[in-house]
């Protein structure tokens, strides 16, 4: 994985995204010393957001589940709850 300072990565943009569309790189940027954003390929992309969308839909089940065993709670109590 590369690592490119923010001022770099700002200078040579057309070649920091051909890096990643053509190359298959990833580019991470970092300024001072932190790493602030990464440049990825659109499959990285579609990728991470199909794991997002698995780890939700794992979530969402488990809370049906927790649902069903335990019943759920009525909307105006939930709002009580909250002070609403």
């Amino acid at each position: 994985m590369a690592h490119l300072p923010a001022s770099k990565a700002r200078e040579g943009f057309a070649n920091t995204i051909n890096r990643v569309a053509f190359g298959k790189e990833r580019v991470v940027v970092h300024r001072r010393g932190k790493e602030i954003a990464a440049v990825v390929s659109m499959d990285d992309l579609r990728l991470l957001e199909e794991l997002e969308d698995r780890i939700d839909l794992a979530a969402a089940r488990a809370a049906l589940i927790e649902t069903k065993k335990k019943g759920a709670k009525p909307l105006d109590a939930i709002l009580k709850d909250l002070g609403l």
